[in-house]
C-alpha cells in the first residue's frame, strides 16, 4: 500500500464546495491519510494554488503532524500549535492556518500535498513553504497529493 490522502466533501479533481472557500466559511475540508510508510516520524501539509496570477499562491502549510494521526478535521484551529502538536505555517496572506481558496478569475486548482518524513522538524510555528521545504529536504519518505479546484 501507498501512502494515500481524500477528502469526505470533494473528490480529486473535482471542485472544492464553496463552503471552503472566501465565498463560504473559509474552514479547512476534513481530509484523511492512511498508510504512511515505516519510519514515518511526522507528516506535513502543503496547500498552494498554482494557478494564481502572480505566481503559486500558499493557502496553508500545516507540519509536524503526528504520524499516528490519519487527518485533519474540518475547520482546523489557526492558532499557532494544534492540540496534538501540529504546528501551523504561514500562508501568503501572511496569516497562520488555513485560507480558502478565493481566485480572482476562471477556475484555478488547489494542490492539497501530505508529505510523509522520517523526522519532526525543528521549526516554530509560522515557517512558511519554502522555510518547510528546506527542511524536508532528504527527509521526504512519501508524498500525494489531492487536488481541488474552485472557481468564484
Amino acid at each position: 500500500m501507498a501512502l494515500s490522502i481524500t477528502s469526505p466533501v470533494f473528490k480529486n479533481g473535482s471542485p472544492i464546495p464553496a463552503l471552503y472557500s472566501c465565498k463560504g466559511r473559509d474552514i479547512s475540508p476534513a481530509l484523511s491519510w492512511s498508510d504512511a510508510p515505516a519510519g514515518t516520524k511526522s507528516l506535513a501539509l502543503i496547500m498552494d494554488d498554482p494557478d494564481a496570477p502572480g505566481g503559486t499562491w500558499v493557502h496553508w502549510v500545516i507540519y509536524n503532524i503526528p504520524a499516528s494521526a490519519s487527518g485533519i478535521q474540518e475547520a482546523a484551529p489557526a492558532q499557532a500549535k494544534l492540540a496534538d502538536g501540529s504546528l501551523n505555517g504561514t500562508n501568503s496572506w501572511g496569516k497562520l492556518g488555513y485560507g480558502g481558496p478565493c481566485p480572482p478569475s476562471g477556475t484555478h486548482r488547489y494542490f492539497f500535498k501530505l508529505y510523509a518524513l522520517d523526522t519532526m522538524l525543528g521549526l516554530p510555528s509560522g515557517a512558511n513553504k519554502q522555510n518547510l521545504l528546506s527542511a524536508t529536504m532528504n527527509h521526504i519518505l512519501a508524498l500525494v497529493e489531492l487536488i481541488g479546484t474552485f472557481s468564484k
